[in-house]
């Protein structure tokens, strides 16, 4: 095959991945919407829209996976290149052999999962299961040939190795697919599987430092969790179809949907022109305001923020637009300005319907209602914390304020209204009991693509660019959640938060004190792990911990999510920090630069929301 129709045979699959995300996508849309409209209308709704759902989030959080895995887009804690070198060039070789050894372990223990956890004749309506659930192990093993073997480059003979490595590191799973195939299959078979435990409790903890080493160096943060998760499984004599399993329960949750619905959101408006539109707005209704660009900045990348969640999309999208309007300004100069911006990237994590909120909500058993009250007043404390920095910044250079014009105002406000009434119509259906939150979510989907059609923007191309750009992320996030999931299921299992209780019961009495080793402890975890992994993984061991000291759920679950969002801007693996390098192209040292006088104001910030319980709880009675 030549070059040509190699690259063509590539990018019609690439073309056929990204329609079966799209179609799934489209469908996790439209029939939440259409529930609520025949719910309101007949009484009743659709007796197989939640069945549905729940498997669809499946095959999208895998195809997704799939795409991401083509496009090289999983999230890591470095996206940086490793030096030159010998050594580094082992290194990164070391890397794809555990991507692709990794990922097949989990293609033979999902494989096994289905063949052990579902009988022949179980179905989801008129589908058997086994064949909807099919996706898990294929698309495990898509993602482990493609960590050697990606569309237009050759195979690496390394390849090989990672599958049967693969096939070494789930054993008890090979020997569990062998036994239900073959009905006289010897019993030094099973005898195996003794030694295989054995062998594996001695080499877990050195295997374990290999993965976090090599996730330092860029091995994607859902093959760090799913690798130690394996690892510590294999080390304790644990059934290691219990990981994609708990992966299945994770997705099939009630409230899953709603995270790749929001996420298609963001991005719709972030590749239309809303931007640009609620840009012009807030710079006519505050522009005039001492500092008031710099507050047009914040508000607008806080708005942007709630419904693309912590994943920096927002720098991408809003980034240079506005860096360009604080800059010519004069009033800021170009590192204050990129600071401010990169600073503000994730402030709106929570007001509603910021998807981290919804995360810790389902993680912790908590009202999303409740998360979402809670939230406001510590978001605006942030927002309000960022602005007073433009504010005096402002003041300090005597720079001259621009006037209110109420004509400019008028029509920026016209261009803008179907923009700002987004968040309005959401809250209002939401907090109404119109709709629940995947309801929510969908009806976002929804009102942006009819938003975008208003504006004559809606096309072929606009949708194409939004699936590009939003499947990898989507997936992504959605199998880095499934992979903690199993994780976290060990964490609760070996007990760890009972005794992580006990220990603060006998060693520290005071609530104040175990405040401040929270406050450190996130803040680490902030620099370690994403937003969303942490949630799963380190929110169950602080749960019983705040019922100790009398922290009240919706104040410690704002806590958790306020210092995470601190993450993306702590040095050296902040996400947003790496965003605003590529946004700005400034080396990453000046970006570290740039942001440190904003990681202290949010800092003060979030002890405030951490020692001051009303800013949390104010709004809930």
């Amino acid at each position: 095959m030549n070059q040509t129709s190699q690259s063509h045979g590539n990018s019609r699959v690439a073309l056929i991945e990204d329609i079966i995300g799209g179609i799934f996508l489209l469908g996790l849309a439209v029939v939440p919407v259409l529930e609520v409209v025949i719910r309101k209308t007949s009484g009743s709704g659709l007796v197989w829209t939640s069945g549905f759902l729940q498997h669809i989030v499946v095959w999208v959080a895998w195809v997704g996976g799939i795409t991401a895995s083509r496009e090289d887009a999983h999230l890591s804690l470095s996206s940086t290149t490793l030096p030159s070198g010998e050594f580094w060039k082992v290194i990164d070789i070391t890397k794809n052999i555990a991507s692709s050894t990794v990922n097949m372990a989990f293609a033979v223990a999902s494989a096994s999962f289905l063949v052990l956890g579902f009988a022949p004749g179980e179905s989801v309506g008129i589908l058997p299961i086994r064949l909807i659930l099919i996706i898990l192990p294929l698309g495990y093993l898509s993602m482990s040939l493609r960590a050697l073997w990606r569309p237009g480059r050759k195979p690496s003979g390394f390849l090989i190795l990672g599958l049967f490595l693969g096939l070494v590191f789930s054993w008890p799973s090979v020997v569990n697919l062998l036994g239900a195939a073959f009905v006289n299959l010897p019993f030094t078979f099973f005898d195996t599987v003794d030694l295989w435990y054995t062998v594996f409790r001695l080499l877990r903890w050195p295997l374990i430092g290999l993965v976090l080493f090599l996730g330092a160096r860029g091995l994607p943060i859902y093959l760090m969790l799913g690798g130690t998760a394996l690892l510590l499984f294999s080390g304790n004599w644990g059934a290691l179809e219990s990981l994609p399993n708990e992966a299945y329960n994770l997705l099939i949750g009630n409230m899953i949907p709603a995270i790749p619905l929001f996420t298609v959101a963001g991005y719709l408006l972030s590749e239309c022109s809303s931007g640009k539109r609620l840009v012009r707005f807030f710079r006519a209704a505050l522009g005039w305001l001492p500092g008031g660009l710099a507050v047009v900045a914040v508000v607008a990348c806080a708005y942007f923020t709630t419904f693309t969640g912590a994943s920096g999309v927002t720098i991408l999208a809003l980034g240079g637009l506005l860096a360009s309007v604080l800059i010519e300004s004069g009033q800021y100069g170009k590192d204050f300005s990129r600071g401010l911006i990169t600073s503000s990237g994730s402030v709106g994590l929570l007001f509603p319907p910021a998807l981290p909120i919804i995360m810790y909500g389902v993680t912790a058993q908590i009202s999303i209602k409740d998360m979402f009250l809670g939230g406001l007043l510590p978001g605006i404390l942030l927002v309000v914390a960022l602005s007073s920095m433009g504010v005096y910044r402002a003041v300090r250079s005597k720079a001259e304020r621009t006037p209110f014009v109420f004509k400019e105002f008028k029509s920026a406000f016209i261009g803008a209204v179907g923009d700002l009434l987004l968040p309005v119509v959401l809250l209002a259906s939401y907090f109404g009991g119109l709709t629940n939150v995947v309801e929510t979510a969908a009806l976002a989907v929804v009102y942006t693509l009819l938003l975008t059609a208003v504006t004559r923007e809606l096309s072929l191309d606009l949708i194409s660019r939004v699936l590009r750009r939003g499947i990898p992320v989507i997936g992504g996030v959605l199998v880095i959640l499934a992979m903690a999931k199993g994780l976290s299921y060990f964490i609760i299992d070996a007990q760890v938060p009972t005794m992580l209780t006990a220990f603060f019961r006998d060693h520290i009495s005071s609530r104040f004190v175990f405040l401040i080793l929270l406050n450190l402890a996130l803040l680490i975890t902030g620099t370690l792990m994403d937003i969303y992994s942490a949630i799963l993984v380190v929110a169950p061991l602080l749960i019983p911990l705040g019922e100790l000291y009398g922290v009240h759920p919706v104040q410690l679950g704002i806590i958790f999510l306020a210092n995470l969002q601190l993450g993306y801007l702590t040095p050296p693996v902040g996400m947003n920090l790496f965003l605003a390098s590529y946004t700005f192209e400034e080396p990453m040292s000046r970006v570290y630069r740039q942001i440190v006088p904003f990681l202290v104001v949010l800092l003060v910030a979030v002890l405030l929301i951490t020692y001051v319980p009303w800013f949390s709880l104010a709004l809930l009675s």
